[in-house]
């Protein structure tokens, strides 16, 4: 007779942290990686009884910096309060804000093929100055404030702007390296170049210091936690199937899938 209540093998949970780290703000959104969606699944990973450990299964090619600082610090506030050991197990990749997430983890583990790195801070837009013209489009704009037309795609770029957008990249960027340098302490074996927004394999990561050893979640938890250790996996949930063809949640999956996709492509995957 099976009865739960007597079950007192030590419980891993697996905390599923995949796909792009953004604010997801539409009715219909698909939820990526984001303080307001994974929040709860952080609380019910470090809620089990007989907690031994949690590992985050992490594949992202990363996203909004303030959303990873929020996720990553929740994870470490949580870790010390329950005082549980936390490993990182990248999949595909964990880059950019996907390596501020595994840096939240006591130890990192990769596959040798994996992608780690990219320390550093991305703006990208378009310009359409010129297409405006061509269109015989004249644009009108007011505003009650010299900074309001910040960096405004309908006219060529101005240096004042051009200086403030690197001023705020490169604030982000320290807060960056300062994340890494603390939660890396002591291991890695590299200076200034591993915060040139750079990539490299597992292998390579390991080599680095940016990570610690080679591996994946299965074989980690057998050697780290025991055989009999339960495994309970906490993922998000896809929303339902009727809900999925609503015309809203199509159009919103569309634009988050094209976005995802070039986040992955900027690291040739």
């Amino acid at each position: 007779m099976n009865l739960p209540f007597l079950d007192r093998r030590p419980r891993v949970a697996v905390l599923r942290l995949a796909g792009l780290i953004a604010a997801r703000t539409g009715g219909f959104a698909p939820a990526g990686i984001s303080a307001a969606s994974t929040t709860p699944l952080i609380e019910r990973a470090f809620g089990l009884k007989r907690l031994a450990g949690v590992v985050l299964s992490i594949n992202s090619p990363g996203g909004s910096p303030v959303q990873s600082s929020l996720v990553a610090q929740r994870i470490r506030r949580l870790a010390d309060e329950k005082q549980v050991p936390v490993i990182a197990c990248v999949e595909d990749a964990a880059a950019s804000g996907g390596y501020w997430l595994a840096c939240a983890a006591d130890e990192i583990v990769a596959d040798p093929a994996s992608i780690l790195g990219s320390i550093g801070v991305i703006s990208s837009s378009f310009g359409l100055s010129e297409a405006l013209s061509r269109w015989g489009v004249e644009r009108r704009l007011h505003t009650a404030g010299t900074e309001k037309s910040f960096l405004d795609p309908f006219r060529p770029e101005r240096p004042e702007d051009l200086e403030r957008l690197q001023g705020l990249l490169a604030e982000l960027h320290e807060t960056f390296k300062a994340w890494v340098r603390t939660r890396r302490d002591g291991k890695l074996k590299a200076g200034e170049e591993l915060f040139t927004g750079r990539f490299w394999t597992g292998r390579q990561a390991v080599e680095l210091g940016l990570a610690d050893r080679l591996g994946e979640a299965s074989s980690e938890i057998k050697a780290r936690f025991g055989e009999k250790a339960q495994v309970v996996q906490v993922g998000q949930r896809r929303p339902p199937w009727p809900v999925r063809l609503l015309p809203g949640f199509s159009a919103d999956a569309l634009l988050a899938a094209a976005e995802e996709r070039a986040a992955w492509a900027r690291l040739g995957l």
